[in-house]
């Protein structure tokens, strides 16, 4: 029987890699999957410009060039860290019909190309681990599941509320709250929308759900679920709810069902979402 090689790409729309964290995610590739899965990092990911991988339009000229390119199965976000919004708005309307055949995997702040992606029809965007999450504790075997997803397509890899036939989307919470109102936001209406964050006061996470809740598709989501909101710092004073309490609290007030937990997060339990209705067959 013939084996299929997966050509991914691998671009960073916001901070930068090493190349050594790009040497081990091809081992574990390799090592895992063999010829299956051929992994290309474009030199952009190890540009540096300040805070960015390179400048804005090094960055967009990366992304789409990776998405355009026909030899290319997937794009493979290799890290989160802020810049995806800041990718030039005309790279949408460049993208080719390869490119509306491709997976985007990825999470955290490549959620807002996600977003965009999926605002567009463009693609089959999908909220996933990333080659950044080798710098975590276990964070091989994040990589391994999204390799089980991009190479295999593996369902074992879904967090396990996805469900054939449910329209779904995951966020971080801060990312959705500063999408809203922008041309890049999607309509969530009748989505179950799972949310997830790190390393935020909950002031600031209550404040972000007044946002989040303020875009009308959210208001008519299907419901909401809640990921896991990790290394919370320590305000002056408590706040006096938990994470849980808070986006329930908006829930309520909007009469958006809330849905329960879900097992996706800043971490290396990161379960695969697939965006829109996925297909388990």
């Amino acid at each position: 029987m013939t084996q299929t090689t997966r050509h991914i790409a691998l671009v960073c729309p916001g901070g930068p890699v090493t190349r050594d964290l790009a040497d081990k995610t091809a081992e574990i590739a390799a090592a895992r999957f063999g010829d299956r899965a051929a992994l290309h990092f474009h030199d952009q990911c190890f540009l540096e410009a300040g805070h960015f991988a390179g400048s804005d339009a090094e960055r967009s000229a990366a992304f789409l060039e990776a998405a355009n390119d026909p030899q290319y199965d997937a794009v493979w976000f290799a890290r989160g860290g802020y810049g995806a919004c800041r990718l030039d708005e005309s790279i949408f309307a460049q993208l080719n019909e390869h490119a509306r055949t491709k997976t985007y995997l990825g999470y955290s702040d490549a959620g807002s190309l996600l977003a965009r992606l999926y605002k567009d029809g463009i693609g089959r965007p999908v909220h996933g681990p990333m080659p950044s999450d080798l710098g975590r504790e276990n964070g091989e075997d994040a990589i391994v599941r999204a390799l089980l997803f991009l190479v295999d397509q593996d369902a074992s890899a879904f967090e396990p509320n996805v469900k054939a036939g449910v329209r779904l989307a995951a966020f971080n919470i801060t990312i959705l709250a500063h999408l809203s109102g922008t041309d890049w936001m999607p309509d969530l209406s009748g989505h179950v929308i799972m949310l997830e964050d790190i390393a935020e006061y909950l002031y600031r996470i209550d404040r972000a759900m007044f946002s989040v809740m303020g875009d009308k598709g959210v208001r008519n989501a299907a419901g909401i679920m809640l990921g896991r909101v990790s290394d919370i710092p320590e305000n002056d004073r408590p706040f006096g709810k938990t994470e849980e309490d808070i986006v329930k609290d908006w829930c309520a007030r909007y009469g958006v069902a809330y849905l329960g937990r879900a097992d996706i997060g800043h971490d290396t339990q990161n379960r695969i979402v697939p965006f829109g209705a996925p297909s388990l067959a």
